[in-house]
């Protein structure tokens, strides 16, 4: 038994061995600060929302030269290294306690100018997110070896472009004047509903003259399109005005991610540095750092691509406006088709209308015929075909003349599958997934877990025979194929061999391509065949069909004119409204039609709203905290279980707040606030929270 006064037991050591001096605290020198603004603000790296607010550190008098508001720092924070941006930097201090010094200056690049930061903030605070999601998404990781080879050269003058007269904006009501507006300086807002058309008249010509415009008044220039086939395409167009790449000597940056994070570094580096004036890109690209901005586009903002599927889900349409407000820039949101988002703005005065009058865009546009079930009637059976006898005649004659572009909404061979006597889907036995075919001569496999369903046996009527539902790209070129013996078929989609296809060759060809993957020719297809219009007007989502005339008039753009002969057919029993505004060639009617409705039922975008999903728990304490005037809450409802998750996983709900939209903002910091505070008590389950999101149904 033991005293207190008897010294603690020590393990002895081994024989032979040392004994190890006692370890000595490392007393850390003192820090000498800089002498001038020694304080700087960091936006630190973290995920948490509860952190969400600038750290102030102590600026070393070894890093003050180095310290500039915009780099990348290394900063102690709760033990660990981790990375930051410098905001800024100030004279006195907000928090009374010592200070930590910044570790380092990771880069001598301000890769955050106080323009972008800005933004940032603003796009964190309009999606309820968090300062650091947005810098991560507008900042592109750090290529060390690109930051040398950007220092050691200089930015060249990049030459004035030419004088090209802005031809494609003539039949446009308000496109000239808004042409003028941009090269005097200002900052007009316009929607436009680009005409159909090749050569001078093409969309990316019409935008290359706007750029074109916005560089002689002497201001910078951002594009942003869906993906790098349109970047592709309008780069071409402002070398045709004169405005070549950086790479050549000219004021034009690409910054696309799919070119590899050295190439889009040094883009971002050029536009950083000022040597590129006009930046051409997609979705991350609404940050670029163009100094003096003048005019931001955006093509085709009903395209999926321009949503950001990581927190806080922006969207480029809705950035590019942020951005148009901030810094006094020009907007132009363009598209074939208006979505209700455009048509929104136009009709709250917040942008103007560019279109043209209906005589032009008959005149401009293919001849359309939607060949529903009523107007085939007389073709007797023939007219439950998939492609009934008038497509084929059309196709026939077509291909004498030139290329016939064929959309199909489904890519692959034969992606769902049924029952050949009672017509149920087939379903996979394992995951329950449906059953499609790859092939013409293997088995059916599942489009979920991939096995093979050798031996299937229907489930209510015991039969092994299977039928299509929905035919894909690849078994609607192979029937094709059969039928124009000799004729060159392409297929043109993400899942084909050769992969999406951004132009072909101007001679007769059979072009299978799924939405969003037709190919370009260079005089126009002589017709279009918009396969399936049941199955591309059909969903549950909100928009679906003005998603439809959207997908079929960026198809039917690129036919002739009916004074050349181009045809576009619409076969199948489509929705009613999308097919009726195709014949019309008028996706400013459906918009506004849409948008009427939306504003009876209180739906975006007549309304703000903030969806919240994620276990029931979870949601019921986020929304508990969020009190704001006019606040509507609807559900929380529980969500389809997903069979890809398995049944281990606490199914989730989903939780709809609706506010006016003049509490818009206040709704997204009512909801941030909650979220921070669930963030710093570390409650339990999951909450992921959308403002305005794209899927909402």
């Amino acid at each position: 038994m033991s005293t207190v006064n008897e010294p603690a037991p020590e393990q002895p050591a081994l024989a032979g061995l040392e004994v190890p001096a006692p370890r000595r605290p490392r007393v850390r020198a003192p820090v000498g600060a800089a002498e001038h603004l020694p304080i700087a603000r960091v936006c630190v790296d973290l995920a948490p929302p509860h952190l969400d607010r600038p750290f102030e550190y102590l600026v070393p008098a070894n890093l003050d030269a180095a310290a500039r508001p915009g780099v990348r720092v290394k900063v102690r924070f709760a033990g660990q290294d981790v990375d930051g941006w410098l905001l800024e930097r100030v004279e006195q201090a907000e928090h009374d306690g010592r200070l930590l010094p910044l570790r380092r200056v990771v880069s001598q690049e301000a890769v955050v100018s106080p323009a972008v930061a800005r933004l940032a903030r603003a796009v964190a605070d309009r999606w309820a997110g968090t300062l650091a999601d947005v810098l991560r998404l507008a900042v592109p990781p750090r290529h060390a070896r690109v930051e040398g080879e950007a220092a050691g050269g200089a930015a060249g003058t990049a030459p004035a472009p030419g004088t090209t007269p802005a031809v494609a904006w003539d039949p446009y009501r308000g496109g000239p004047a808004f042409l003028r507006h941009v090269l005097a300086g200002g900052a007009p807002r316009a929607v436009w509903t680009a005409l159909p058309g090749a050569g001078p008249h093409r969309w990316a010509a019409a935008v290359a003259q706007a750029v074109s415009t916005c560089v002689v008044g002497g201001r910078g220039a951002l594009v942003v399109v869906p993906d790098g086939r349109d970047v592709d395409r309008v780069c071409a167009a402002l070398r045709e005005v004169g405005l070549d790449d950086v790479s050549a000597g000219g004021p034009v940056a690409r910054l696309v991610a799919d070119d590899g994070p050295a190439a889009r570094y040094r883009a971002f580096l050029a536009t950083l540095r000022g040597s590129a004036r006009v930046v051409v890109g997609t979705r991350a690209s609404a940050f670029a750092p163009v100094a003096d901005l003048g005019l931001a586009v955006c093509w085709d903002d009903g395209d999926l691509q321009h949503a950001e599927p990581r927190s806080p889900y922006p969207h480029v349409r809705e950035v590019l406006a942020l951005r148009s407000e901030l810094e006094g820039a020009a907007l132009l949101v363009g598209g074939h088709a208006r979505t209700v988002e455009a048509q929104h703005l136009v009709a709250t005065g917040w942008a103007h209308e560019v279109a043209a009058d209906r005589a032009t865009a008959r005149a401009r546009a293919a001849r359309v015929r939607a060949l529903t079930s009523v107007e085939l009637a007389r073709e007797g059976p023939a007219a439950a075909a998939r492609l009934p006898a008038p497509t084929w005649r059309t196709m026939r004659d077509a291909l004498a003349v030139g290329a016939v572009l064929v959309q199909v909404p489904r890519a692959g061979y034969v992606p769902v599958v049924a029952c050949g006597r009672c017509r149920t889907p087939a379903r996979c036995t394992t995951c329950h997934g449906p059953l499609g075919l790859t092939s013409g001569d293997g088995p059916p496999s599942c489009g979920w877990c991939g096995r093979l369903a050798t031996g299937w046996r229907c489930a209510e009527c015991g039969a092994q025979a299977l039928r299509s539902v929905r035919v894909g790209s690849e078994r609607t070129a192979e029937e094709l194929g059969r039928a124009f013996p000799g004729v060159t078929v392409r297929v043109s989609g993400a899942r084909a061999a050769g992969g999406v296809l951004a132009e072909v060759p101007d001679r007769p060809a059979l072009v299978v391509a799924t939405p969003g993957a037709e190919p370009h020719v260079a005089s126009g297809y002589a017709a279009a065949v918009l396969l399936d219009a049941a199955v591309a007007s059909a969903g549950e989502h909100l928009g679906a069909e003005v998603d439809a005339l959207r997908r079929w008039l960026a198809a039917a753009a690129l036919v002739r004119s009916a004074a050349d002969g181009g045809q576009v057919l619409l076969v199948g029993d489509g929705a009613a409204r999308p097919t009726q505004a195709l014949v019309r060639w008028d996706p400013a009617g459906l918009a506004q039609r849409e948008l009427d409705e939306r504003a009876e039922l209180r739906l975006p975008p007549a309304v703000r709203v903030a969806a919240l999903t994620g276990t029931r728990d979870a949601v019921a304490a986020v929304v508990s905290r969020v009190t704001v005037a006019g606040l509507e809450l609807l559900g929380p409802v529980p969500l389809p279980a997903d069979p890809q998750q398995g049944a281990a996983l606490e199914p989730e709900v989903r939780a709809l707040l609706r506010v006016p939209p003049d509490r818009g903002a206040e709704l997204a910091r009512a909801v941030a606030a909650s979220v921070a505070i669930r963030s710093a008590r570390r409650e339990g389950g999951t909450v992921r929270v959308q403002v305005d999101p794209a899927d909402l149904l």
